[in-house]
């Protein structure tokens, strides 16, 4: 039999997410020792990879589930380096301190329940899914919300202002692909975290976006270039694929998808993103795609709708566009009417089915990670022991240091001697330190 595996609707159970949200900063942790060692060891981590042509909505997709807008814009190639971005949960607990209200997370609600509390607003609010009481003078307009990033190549500085978070990811992405006007990509990873209790822990991989054609200061391969980053991240076979498309496309022309069935051909790790809904076409919806029945994945797909050019030129908030996308999915006369597309459909519920897979999938990852590990391990001390242990290894780390600089002291002193022609004519010192030979002459 077939293990079971959660798709984009499976509804997550409180406890046991509670008991394996540890998880999640474990692989967290392991990331980061891999990138402090430019990631040169063959340990396949559990992440989320997001892939998709460009303009597609992957980025905008990401600042909807972190809620606050971070990353470059512009046109043509914007993420021209990876970016690996880990979510850390700061609530402290199931008690949600922060007041942040999240009215799309309704998927443990039929219709008319959410109706009903919707009408009688004065007394509950939804909030990830939950039943809170709601006090009339809400927390978040007297307490604010304290949320920071970090960035793996300056440790210890944190961020507050978010619009210094994306200007540092543009100063970071010029510094290695070669200045702001060149639109060349790299392969060497960005590690950003951020921190908020409005977040749910995750740890995903934002790739360039795949193209066709080289524009103006691109390398003509751009499109190999791009390509071959993706499959780098992608083809971690314990790497579960995003794959961002336009809902307003053919699905079949889908770039993310036609990639995501080279690197994950039985489509078992791979979950769809339909982005775009309010540009579809009157009259036409993503029911039949949202329903698995065009092209099948296992994991399935959700929808969502994010802030539109227009939106981000008045400057609108992310959750402004929160609230819209809710308003959009509520009023729709498909999505609102067919209770079995509730839950594929929201950001929330898209951030909410991503922990959880998350989690399942690190766990069924961590034992084969853990032998791997191990052995890891045990080749570093085998080769410490063929170096042997240095004398007087019970002293202090001090003593240690002060030993070596005298052993280089004396190497010195010996190299000298044997450039003058004083050199010793005996092979080894009564300290056991080698010394050099005479025999060149000392011409």
């Amino acid at each position: 039999n077939e293990p079971a595996v959660a798709d984009a609707s499976t509804p997550l159970s409180p406890t046991n997410t509670n008991t394996m949200e540890g998880l999640i900063p474990i692989a967290s942790k392991l990331q980061d020792v891999l990138g402090a060692l430019g990631q040169n060891t063959n340990l396949d981590l559990p992440q989320i990879v997001v892939i998709g042509g460009q303009s597609s909505g992957k980025s905008s997709v990401l600042e909807s589930v972190v809620g606050r807008s971070f990353l470059p814009r512009g046109t043509g190639i914007v993420t021209r380096r990876p970016l690996v971005l880990q979510l850390f949960n700061t609530s402290g607990g199931e008690e949600d301190d922060d007041g942040e209200e999240a009215e799309f997370g309704q998927d443990d609600y039929d219709d008319d329940d959410i109706n009903e509390r919707k009408a009688d607003s004065n007394s509950v609010t939804l909030r990830r899914g939950k039943r809170h009481p709601k006090n009339d003078a809400t927390s978040s307009s007297t307490e604010p919300i304290e949320e920071w990033g970090e960035f793996l190549h300056q440790p210890g500085k944190r961020y507050t202002d978010f619009s210094q978070i994306r200007s540092e990811i543009s100063r970071d992405t010029n510094r290695l692909c070669s200045g702001p006007n060149s639109k060349g990509v790299s392969s060497t990873p960005i590690h950003l975290k951020i921190y908020s209790p409005r977040v749910l822990s995750l740890t995903m991989v934002d790739l360039p976006g795949l193209t066709k054609v080289a524009v103006k200061d691109q390398p003509e391969d751009i499109e190999e270039q791009i390509y071959q980053i993706n499959v780098q991240y992608g083809s971690n076979p314990n790497a579960i694929l995003l794959a961002v498309t336009g809902a307003n496309t053919d699905l079949a022309s889908s770039d993310a998808l036609k990639l995501a069935r080279e690197l994950d051909p039985r489509g078992e790790r791979t979950i769809g993103v339909l982005t775009k809904l309010d540009l579809m076409d009157p009259g036409t919806d993503a029911g039949e795609i949202l329903h698995n029945k065009v092209i099948p994945l296992r994991r399935g797909y959700v929808a969502v709708v994010n802030r539109g050019q227009r939106d981000i030129d008045a400057d609108l908030s992310i959750q402004v566009g929160l609230r819209n996308e809710e308003r959009y999915f509520r009023t729709h006369p498909v999505y609102s009417r067919d209770r079995s597309l509730v839950g594929k459909c929201g950001t929330m519920n898209l951030a909410r089915n991503l922990n959880g897979i998350l989690i399942h999938h690190i766990r069924e990852c961590l034992p084969e990670l853990k032998i791997r590990i191990g052995n890891m391990m045990g080749d570093v001390q085998s080769e410490l022991d063929a170096l042997g242990m240095p004398e007087g290894s019970g002293d202090e780390p001090g003593a240690l240091g002060g030993k070596l600089l005298g052993l280089l002291s004396k190497f010195s002193s010996n190299f000298a001697a044997m450039i003058d022609g004083r050199a010793s004519n005996t092979n080894q010192h009564h300290d056991g330190m080698p010394s050099m030979s005479s025999g060149g002459g000392g011409g």
